[in-house]
């Protein structure tokens, strides 16, 4: 069985790659969980943020983003101590700061999902690469919404940072197409 050529690692990074990378997620709290994850993941590898997912989803309540939001002084410094994230003060800002933004996009759209498809066209991008040194590190599209999202007030969402995450809720399909994973999703 094929698969991308970066889900040729551990055990935890293939059941993400045969499970859930690049499947259309509609889900508000599955949004919200792979934009923190991303962020977090900035500068470090995908396998670390992986082996870190279950001390995050305690960490930040299950990835709730109203209670997220809800975070102050002694969150922080709870956060800043558990081992189980990547203890980076400004990365756990921005996860606070994102939650609040995230609240005002769902108020404003109903949902965070009706806000971001669109950037899309309303239907996931289905690219065909061949090889890996093609897919790009970020696109038109994912600079488009980075540039939104940090206007509304949400951090570590570069351009590339965004694009993963693009990648991750299957708004893009970057399997390669000679991946077994490419035609099911």
């Amino acid at each position: 069985m094929e698969r991308c050529l970066w889900a040729g690692g551990s055990e935890l990074v293939r059941r993400y790659h045969d499970d859930e990378w690049g499947v259309p997620v509609h889900d508000d709290r599955r949004h919200f969980e792979f934009l923190l994850l991303e962020g977090a993941q900035a500068g470090l590898s995908w396998e670390t943020i992986l082996r870190k997912r279950e001390g995050y989803r305690r960490a930040f309540a299950g990835f709730d983003p109203e209670a997220v939001a809800a975070f102050g002084q002694a969150d922080i410094a709870r956060l800043l101590a558990d081992a189980g994230i990547v203890r980076n003060r400004l990365k756990v800002a921005a996860a606070i700061a994102n939650a609040r933004a995230f609240l005002g996009i769902q108020r404003q759209y109903g949902s965070f999902d009706a806000f971001v498809w669109p950037f899309v066209g309303g239907a996931q991008i289905r690219n065909a690469w061949t090889a890996t040194h093609e897919v790009p590190a970020f696109t038109p599209e994912s600079s488009a919404l980075s540039k939104e999202l940090k206007r509304r007030g949400f951090r570590f969402v570069g351009p590339t940072v965004v694009y993963a995450y693009m990648q991750a809720c299957g708004l893009v399909n970057d399997h390669l197409v000679s991946c077994f994973r490419y035609e099911q999703v």
